[in-house]
């Protein structure tokens, strides 16, 4: 069942296609992944799926409601949630408070926004700072405390922009852990990430974007596999043939 469309999404900066007719499904309770080189466009999709940007032209749909343009604070009314890549945390409030506040913002009560924030310290591994500041945090803690307050009310769509990237390994299996365990349960996400092997773990499906427009999109191993894509990552080996396959590429270069 399908729980976004999204249909010939478009913008334009500076008369550049940033986005050009970009379409595909988001299915209930799949984790989807975004992937394509730097530049692709992959943020910005993220940005007007989310509400932070308005598209030039084409719909989006969240079952049958049509959610083109609405503004981010409305979009999370519907329960569509964002990680972003620059981690964004109140960093002069606890870890803890942190937590409570998202709980709260979302409408959940007091008492239970401090039973989930207390379940969600433990789950992530924030114990030792959760009456830290937030801006006192490392890196990996804080994109780990922003994974506890994007659901500490369960969304029903949570984007995830490069929630890995330049993040200790220790703190990384954490949140796959996380994502693998909320996806147990029925959460939906859309995931863009560069790290493949990540992306081949936790991802069924796959859209590739290179240049604003979807070059390929299907099972994560085919799309893997396509030459197009491998040459938008990689460029051509020496004797014009593309390297075999990314599920193993951690850290793609971009074509020249």
């Amino acid at each position: 069942m399908s729980l976004l469309s999204v249909h010939d999404l478009t913008v334009h900066f500076g008369g550049v296609a940033a986005v050009d007719h970009v379409s595909f499904e988001l299915q209930a309770g799949e984790i989807l992944g975004l992937i394509g080189p730097n530049g692709s466009g992959k943020t910005t999709v993220l940005n007007m799926l989310s509400g932070f940007l308005a598209p030039l032209s084409g719909r989006v749909r969240m079952g049958d409601d049509d959610i083109t343009g609405l503004s981010a604070d409305r979009l999370a009314q519907r329960g569509v949630l964002r990680m972003f890549q620059m981690t964004r945390v109140f960093s002069r409030m606890s870890a803890f408070d942190n937590l409570l506040t998202a709980g709260l913002a979302r409408g959940v009560s007091e008492r239970e926004s401090q039973q989930r924030a207390a379940a969600l310290i433990d789950e992530l591994t924030l114990g030792p700072v959760q009456f830290l500041d937030a801006g006192q945090l490392s890196g990996g803690q804080r994109k780990l405390l922003e994974f506890g307050m994007c659901f500490i009310e369960p969304p029903r769509v949570a984007m995830l922009d490069e929630p890995f990237a330049a993040v200790h390994p220790v703190m990384r299996e954490v949140m796959a852990a996380f994502i693998r365990k909320r996806h147990a349960q029925g959460s939906t996400f859309l995931l863009v990430s560069h790290d493949m092997p990540i992306i081949v773990d936790l991802c069924q499906r796959a859209v590739c974007m290179n240049a604003g427009k979807v070059i390929a999109a299907g099972d994560i191993h085919a799309v893997l596999k396509d030459h197009e894509v491998i040459e938008a990552y990689l460029g051509e080996t020496p004797d014009g043939d593309a390297v075999p396959s990314l599920e193993l590429t951690d850290s793609p270069r971009e074509k020249p």
